[in-house]
């Protein structure tokens, strides 16, 4: 990983705060979770997703690195 890799990512994101995208989420084994959500905030280590997952649970705040984009334990897609 470089850090020309880690900006971009940062850059990215954080040109996209407060759209609107669906997070792929790699849970190890095999599973994988699919949320949608806004994203609220860009820091320089960590971003945040806030997430409506379904009715019956309330919303969200999430974190992420930008290393997990990188390395690809999270997915995100604009919706």
């Amino acid at each position: 990983m470089e850090r020309e890799d880690f900006d971009k990512v940062r850059e990215s994101v954080r040109a996209q705060c407060g759209s609107r995208v669906v997070i792929q989420l790699d849970k190890g084994r095999n599973k994988v979770d699919i949320q949608q959500g806004v994203i609220q905030e860009a820091y320089p280590s960590v971003f945040t997703i806030l997430v409506d997952d379904t009715e019956t649970c309330p919303s969200q705040l999430l974190s992420f690195s930008y290393t997990d984009i990188i390395t690809k334990e999270i997915r995100m897609k604009l919706c």
